[in-house]
């Protein structure tokens, strides 16, 4: 099985400048917990990722106003992809090594195409396998 038949294709992204208000309501709109955070609107060259985590732990704990936040203020940077073509094992692999719930799917430029998490895999991927990988994406690190 190939990523492209388990991520969502064509998510919803902003760019570094996008305030955090905006980032949930596309969150809120697309029902989805993370947002890539997209060079330009153009390019789709994803640059980091805001989730619903970070917006409550790096900005509203924080005391940052989500109305004055940029994304670029609270996503995170590290940005794990994957291509639609690549075997979903390939991606398991990718979010256990970095210890991640979700990665970005990009075509052959480089752009935002889709994106995968660990729910997707969880509905197509054997039982055994998706326990493996929740245990292992959900290890602390040490």
């Amino acid at each position: 099985m190939q990523v492209k038949d388990v991520m969502t294709p064509d998510p919803a992204c902003c760019t570094p400048d996008t305030p955090l208000d905006q980032v949930a309501r596309l969150m809120v709109d697309h029902d989805c917990g993370a947002i890539p955070v997209v060079e330009d609107p153009e390019s789709l060259s994803p640059v980091g990722v805001v989730t619903d985590r970070d917006i409550a732990t790096r900005a509203v704990a924080q005391g940052l106003n989500p109305f004055d936040t940029p994304a670029r203020d609270c996503m995170t940077t590290m940005v794990v992809s994957v291509k639609p073509d690549d075997d979903v094992r390939v991606c398991c692999e990718k979010l256990e090594q970095h210890q991640v719930r979700r990665a970005v799917v990009v075509d052959a430029r480089g752009g935002c195409c889709g994106i995968v998490s660990q729910a997707d895999i969880a509905r197509m991927m054997p039982e055994h396998e998706t326990a493996e990988l929740v245990k292992t994406v959900s290890q602390p690190l040490v």
